[in-house]
């Protein structure tokens, strides 16, 4: 397990930091999508008042492919309401995610919001986190595991690239929304602390690094506060398509709201 050099963030009084996932915009389709692009913009409208930091914990599309001169079309709201708390001075920190982990600079370079493809641990008030979007973590899932090691693969992204946006990016999104990863029947169950693989992979992680004190991940689609032992709690966001929940955290407390 590499060591990960942490990320400090001191909240200032009356301020808040929030945790958010897995809204997929462009799932099911556009009209839908917008219905939930509008809930989440209003959303952003209520908290920027109070919100220090926001961090996105990936699949915030549906599906996503950067081209060196093109990217998905869509989602100006959002991708608007980003770019407006930004410029205010809000800092937000996205994830990639299972489905739009083929994101690059575009967020970067348009949003100034820095993308992080792995796990990173972060002290807030002197607590530590370790945030994620949480695929491919944990027991399990080894054919999705050998999945995520071609999308990954350079020499595979490459070769994509050479199709051209029209058909790349509407095959890919065509997958997309074939993908039984996006929500079914097992993201509205829980089974138990044993069959929580998210749950299971901090239990393991806490073993080698006992100081975590927060968990904190998005991908399963059902809002979970577990705890780990006496100081470390594992959460998990929940998802934008059924459950509009959030995690916020006021450097006292974390709240899971839904």
């Amino acid at each position: 397990m590499p060591m990960i050099k942490p990320k400090h963030i001191t909240i200032a009084p009356d301020k808040k930091i929030y945790f958010v996932s897995d809204h997929h915009f462009g799932l099911p389709d556009k009209k839908e999508s917008l219905k939930r692009e509008k809930r989440f913009v209003k959303w952003l409208d209520q908290i920027k008042t109070d919100a220090q930091a926001i961090f996105i914990l990936g699949d915030m599309f549906d599906f996503w492919y950067e081209y060196k001169r093109a990217v998905p079309k869509g989602f100006v709201r959002v991708l608007g309401k980003l770019a407006e708390l930004t410029d205010a001075g809000i800092l937000i920190y996205f994830f990639v995610g299972n489905h739009d982990m083929w994101m690059r600079q575009y967020l970067t370079d348009e949003l100034n919001i820095p993308i992080y493809f792995e796990p990173q641990i972060f002290i807030i008030n002197q607590q530590k986190f370790l945030i994620g979007h949480g695929d491919g973590l944990g027991p399990g899932d080894k054919s999705y595991k050998r999945l995520k090691k071609i999308f990954k693969n350079p020499l595979a992204q490459w070769a994509y690239r050479w199709l051209h946006p029209d058909i790349g990016l509407k095959f890919a999104q065509y997958l997309s929304q074939k993908n039984k990863l996006v929500s079914g029947s097992y993201d509205e169950q829980f089974y138990g602390e044993d069959q929580e693989w998210l749950f299971l992979y901090a239990k393991e992680y806490l073993k080698k690094q006992p100081d975590i004190n927060y968990f904190v991940f998005g991908h399963r689609h059902l809002p979970l506060k577990m705890p780990l032992n006496d100081h470390s709690i594992y959460f998990n966001t929940g998802d934008w398509l059924n459950h509009f929940s959030h995690i916020e955290y006021d450097g006292h407390k974390m709240i899971l709201v839904q």
